[in-house]
């Protein structure tokens, strides 16, 4: 639980870093997904290794299937569980059982929600603060 809140804290204090450096922002999260990432699944140095360039590939296959299916919903997530289901094959070569690498689909979730509750904190906190600046 500990790691868990040093995590959150250093994902909060990197996104405000990020926020000064717009250019960059993409990367820095990134990075905080690998690290996040990284814990969840507890990897070691051979398997992120190995792991890492199959997970780009796969979120590069991901983003592709959104692509060409952004206009229909359904297609998407047809073709987004295919990618899952061929990459959990992939992942489970590296990871050795089901229960990690179910994990990787998990960790990017959890990744996910993470991001997007520290986002909202963050537009909430720029419109009191400009609520609070406007003269009444």
């Amino acid at each position: 639980m500990k790691k868990f809140l040093f995590l959150l804290l250093f994902i909060t204090f990197t996104l405000n870093v990020t926020n000064a450096q717009p250019p960059k922002r993409l990367e820095r999260i990134e990075a905080l997904k690998v690290a996040y990432m990284t814990q969840a699944l507890k990897l070691t140095a051979d398997e992120a290794q190995k792991f890492w360039p199959v997970y780009n590939s796969y979120i590069v296959e991901m983003k592709e299937s959104k692509k060409s299916n952004k206009d229909d919903e359904l297609a998407f997530q047809e073709a987004a569980l295919g990618v899952r289901k061929k990459y959990k094959i992939e992942f489970k070569k590296i990871l050795t059982d089901d229960f990690r690498v179910n994990q990787v689909f998990k960790a990017e979730a959890e990744f996910r929600q993470e991001l997007q509750k520290e986002l909202q904190k963050r537009i909430q906190q720029r419109r009191q603060q400009k609520s609070q600046q406007e003269p009444e």
